[in-house]
């Protein structure tokens, strides 16, 4: 039983700061130190390094949390467009506006490593059965990946500045990627056979989320 109590406490504890550190850096920017997401979270500074090992840690665990509860129920919705084509860039737009929105966690997440490829593709896999009605349908190219669509995300995101604070460079690169998906009498080039392997997320911070 007291090891149960442990393990509770030590998820709640997770859930704390993820959530800390996503208010944090809303707040106060990238530059947001783990002092100021431990005195949010209500903890000790020593919690944070016992949780989650260093500051890249926190943000890679809070981004993926909010890359969880904000993205992928884009992709979910996209599942139940009577038209898969305009149901995927209904997506994929929404799921770089929304991200462009929160501008500091976005940053941090890049400098952390915590925003990849191999990442977006996780959270957006529910969208391989729309891709896969749009090109019966003719929508898209016949030999899109769910990773291809991940990559687009990445690469409009790559776009995003301070200095844009209505998003337009994102929403236009977003655009021209967006035709690529298009029928074409060609062929893509093989992807890469070797990836990345995805960074795994801290079971106890899934958990944590899960049980509210």
């Amino acid at each position: 039983m007291q090891r149960q109590g442990r393990r509770a406490d030590a998820l709640r504890n997770s859930d704390r700061i993820v959530r800390a550190a996503i208010a944090v850096l809303r707040d106060s920017g990238p530059a947001a130190s783990l002092d100021d997401i431990a005195r949010h979270a209500g903890l000790g500074i020593a919690t944070l390094y016992r949780r989650f090992g260093d500051r890249d840690g926190v943000i890679r665990a809070a981004f993926q949390t909010y890359f969880a509860e904000e993205i992928e129920p884009l992709a979910l919705a996209a599942r139940d467009a009577p038209d898969p084509g305009r149901g995927l860039v209904d997506a994929l737009t929404a799921t770089v506006d929304t991200l462009a929105a929160h501008h500091a966690l976005l940053v941090a997440a890049q400098e952390s490593g915590g925003f990849t490829v191999d990442i977006a593709e996780r959270f957006m896999g529910p969208l391989a059965g729309v891709l896969a009605a749009a090109q019966r349908r003719g929508q898209v190219r016949a030999d899109l990946l769910v990773r291809d669509l991940a990559a687009i995300v990445v690469m409009a995101l790559a776009t995003v500045h301070p200095g844009d604070p209505g998003h337009a460079d994102p929403r236009r690169y977003l655009a021209l990627l967006l035709d690529g998906l298009r029928p074409s009498a060609g062929t893509l080039p093989a992807p890469s056979d070797t990836h990345i392997r995805m960074d795994t997320p801290d079971p106890d911070v899934g958990e944590a989320r899960s049980s509210g």
